[in-house]
């Protein structure tokens, strides 16, 4: 004979409630959540494929994320470069319009304005550091901060530099390297040389360039025209070597962003929740949870205790 006891339905009774609670609980977080699971184990037999592309995507964000700030180095290398361009055609126009007019009144002083420009954009920085410094990123590329040190310089404009010879390669992505280093001296030693030149030639027994031009002064000047305009070209090559580079990081960029999305994906169908089952089970346990508690409470009113009183 079968013995019925009130201990006994009532641990019965308990375990179907906690079971239903737990069920409820799990479906609630997958609802909450959109996500089948807070673990691994919730994934079963999908869990290496879940780790293996978890993996993929940090560390695709990880390029993505270095990319950006490579992304905005270029940036200051191209606003650097553009600058010390404009200076060089200004330096040029400054000259041609000296020789048309066949007077250097005011032709020194704009060409310490443009002088100072240069050597601005030579020094240009990026979170802090000298883009132009090769791998002396914390001095300052060019040190000469007026048009008469390039003269007192004991040999040549390259004592104006301390960059070193160091070009950043970066890895953008798993199988791109791109070499985003240009260094000031590199660059800019033309400029400086043409500055130089005007500059001790100004010193010198033919100068100064003040008022009407002599012949002399006007054959240098008209010399200096097409030195100026090669001065102008080449800091327009380094520009556009610059942004070759841009242009292929931006590449880089687009196929990340494309794997990034892909990946996503493949993430979201191992872990994103069926949501209209999600919503279901839920109901189902809410109702599972309510019935048990009503057998309970059945349960608790009819206690033997109560046919014996």
């Amino acid at each position: 004979m079968t013995r019925v006891s009130t201990s006994g339905n009532y641990a019965s009774v308990l375990s179907n409630l906690m079971s239903a609670q737990a069920k409820q609980f799990e479906a609630g977080d997958r609802v909450s959540s959109g996500k089948v699971g807070t673990d691994l184990r919730a994934y079963s037999q999908d869990s290496q494929v879940l780790t293996a592309m978890q993996t993929l995507n940090t560390r695709l964000e990880a390029f993505t994320e270095q990319n950006k700030l490579t992304s905005h180095r270029l940036e200051t290398q191209d606003l650097g470069l553009t600058k010390a361009a404009q200076a060089a055609d200004n330096v040029r126009k400054a000259i041609s319009n000296a020789v048309a007019a066949g007077d250097a009144t005011g032709l020194i002083s704009a060409l310490r304005g443009e002088f100072a420009s240069a050597v601005g954009a030579f020094n240009i920085q990026a979170a802090g550091k000298y883009v132009f410094a090769g791998g002396q990123v914390d001095s300052l590329p060019v040190t000469a901060t007026k048009l008469e040190d390039l003269t007192l310089l004991p040999t040549s404009v390259q004592d104006s530099f301390t960059n070193d010879d160091y070009i950043e390669k970066i890895r953008v992505d798993e199988t791109t390297t791109l070499e985003v280093g240009q260094v000031a001296e590199q660059i800019g030693t033309p400029i400086l040389t043409a500055f130089r030149d005007i500059t001790a030639f100004h010193q010198g027994p033919n100068g100064p360039f003040v008022g009407k031009l002599t012949a002399a002064q006007t054959a240098f000047l008209e010399s200096q025209i097409t030195v100026w305009a090669s001065v102008h070209r080449g800091l327009v090559e380094a520009t556009s070597r610059n942004g070759e580079v841009q242009n292929q990081l931006e590449g880089v960029e687009t196929r990340l962003t494309a794997r990034q999305i892909t990946v996503e994906g493949m993430i979201g169908d191992v872990s994103d929740a069926d949501m209209a089952k999600a919503a279901s089970d839920l109901t189902q346990a809410q109702l599972a949870v309510q019935a048990s508690s009503q057998v309970f409470n059945t349960l608790r009113n009819s206690s033997l205790l109560n046919f014996l009183r």
